[in-house]
């Protein structure tokens, strides 16, 4: 069985985090911008905390609408991104940016899923393991050098 869901590894080559996050913000600009709804994944609350710092700050020239998850229904209804390091909204599952060291449970209820790599050691042998996750799921995973 094969799943339906896009699997798009992005490895960078910088090893630090902030390459990291500011990725995750790339990403989830452009989503934002096809009218997508995108949840952001992460490790942690502080996690969590500066990817929203850094939506605000990344681009001079863009604003992106986000908030951190959970919220209230009327916030969510208006608000095209999220940021959570639990679990996801329901109703934002065009696009999940993953943060994560490991493979959420529920990937396969997203159209999408952009998972990003680090340029070291750890990050990469995180996104090993995540590749065969993705993949005995039935998802057929592809990568990207940034």
């Amino acid at each position: 069985m094969s799943v339906a869901t896009q699997v798009d590894f992005y490895v960078l080559t910088a090893a630090d985090r902030r390459s990291r996050l500011t990725t995750a913000c790339r990403l989830a600009e452009k989503a934002y911008d096809q009218g997508l709804k995108v949840a952001v994944r992460t490790s942690s609350p502080a996690e969590t905390a500066e990817v929203d710092d850094l939506l605000w700050t990344f681009s001079d020239r863009s604003f992106v609408p986000h908030g951190v998850w959970p919220a209230s229904p009327e916030f969510v209804a208006v608000t095209p991104v999220l940021i959570a390091n639990g679990a996801l909204p329901e109703s934002h599952r065009d696009v999940l940016v993953n943060l994560g060291a490991d493979v959420p449970s529920d990937f396969a209820a997203f159209a999408r899923v952009c998972d990003i790599v680090g340029g070291d050691e750890d990050s990469k042998r995180d996104a090993r393991q995540r590749w065969r996750t993705y993949k005995q799921a039935g998802a057929t995973p592809e990568d990207h050098k940034l």
